[in-house]
């Protein structure tokens, strides 16, 4: 059974996978054409933000 302190960590790491997409797609969207450097940066971003959660709900 999670606790609230998770539920709210987990909501924060959520928002701030949100923001970094967010962030990155309305850059992309300027230009005809995205690296696929890029891309895999922003993948690993986001996966970094939600291993790094997940790893943290295990240890609890």
């Amino acid at each position: 059974m999670t606790n609230v302190g998770d539920q709210v960590r987990d909501g924060a790491v959520i928002n701030e996978a949100l923001a970094v997409i967010d962030k990155a797609l309305g850059e992309m969207l300027n230009r005809e054409l995205v690296s696929t450097d890029e891309v895999a940066d922003l993948l690993l971003d986001v996966r970094l933000l939600l291993t790094a959660s997940a790893s943290s709900t295990t240890e609890a």
